[in-house]
């Protein structure tokens, strides 16, 4: 029996007023991650008042101030200069603390903003709640890796990662996945706290796709999810377009697959439950052997480049 309906958003099913899509912690189902995304007009502003939920700013298109009133009373501005859309090659962001009153305005033109929270409960890695600083994190420091190979090679934006952004729970960073390509793969999974070999996360992807040809209409991909070893049953196959999510509350996942007529990017968010925050994976093993066969092909070039655009294919 598919879980779908309990795991899947489709574009506007998770809407907020003023958001159009609002994942947030329920008590139950889910505990750690939260995502929100808006589109401003030029002059309009959202406001969050962010408690116990620590956050990245990231432009999906567009320019966006930041204004954040953190918990010592200072006040941080970033002018994010975006980029025209999620495609195109990384992003600006700025990094704000628990604790804080964010402000988000369109700059120059109308915006898209996903706003990424995690929640930083008790005692932090760093001794207080919303113990890390303001950032605003430049789009020339993201480092972008080339992950897979042939079929599975992808473009990985890793600008809210643990070797890149210092924070106490939140884990971000964005995926590239060429038409007919594979992402996520093999299978994966992070449900399970084994030190030093995997970590316990919660995860949302978050969709766009954007078409090779005018002649798309529909452009879509697919996304699975499905039962690990811990015994917890999921079983999700999901068509996505732009602006669905995919909720990962465990269990093994992958692929993110691209459709041959139409690019794919993600947004990935993880956060979790223990004391280390770190992206550590058990891949299944049933297609863990594939990652031995990528030394001896090539890598598609069109995860080195942004994805070319077509009329009438904005994402």
């Amino acid at each position: 029996m598919s879980d779908n309906s309990r795991w899947v958003r489709p574009l506007g099913t998770s809407a907020d007023p003023g958001w159009q899509t609002a994942v947030t912690a329920d008590g139950r189902d889910w505990r750690h991650t939260s995502l929100r995304v808006t589109t401003l007009a030029p002059g309009e502003s959202r406001v969050v008042d962010a408690g116990d939920w620590e956050h990245i700013v990231v432009p999906l298109s567009g320019r966006a101030q930041v204004v954040a009133v953190t918990a010592d009373a200072r006040t941080h501005v970033a002018e994010l200069a975006g980029r025209p859309d999620a495609f195109a090659g990384p992003t600006d962001t700025a990094y704000v603390p628990a604790r804080s009153r964010i402000t988000l305005r369109a700059s120059a033109g109308p915006v898209r903003l996903a706003l990424a929270g995690a929640r930083v409960a008790g005692d932090t890695r760093q001794g207080s709640p919303g113990g890390h600083a303001f950032r605003h994190l430049p789009a020339a420091g993201v480092p972008v890796e080339r992950r897979g190979a042939g079929n599975a090679s992808r473009q990985v934006r890793n600008f809210g990662t643990p070797e890149v952004l210092g924070a106490d729970a939140l884990i971000a960073c964005e995926v590239i996945t060429p038409a007919g390509n594979w992402s996520s793969w093999p299978p994966h999974k992070h449900d399970a706290a084994l030190p030093g070999e995997e970590t316990e996360l919660e995860e949302i992807y978050y969709f766009e796709t954007a078409p090779t040809d005018a002649r798309c209409t529909d452009p879509v991909g697919y996304q699975r999810v499905y039962t690990s070893d811990t015994g917890r049953p999921i079983d999700v196959l999901a068509e996505v377009r732009a602006g669905d999510v995919v909720l990962v509350p465990h269990g093994w996942h992958g692929p993110a697959m691209a459709a041959p007529d139409a690019h794919l990017y993600y947004l990935n968010v993880m956060a979790g439950p223990g004391p280390e925050r770190a992206w550590l994976i058990s891949d299944d093993p049933a297609h863990a052997w594939v990652r031995e066969t990528w030394p001896d092909l090539p890598f598609d070039a069109r995860a080195t480049r942004p994805a070319p655009r077509t009329p009438g294919g904005a994402a």
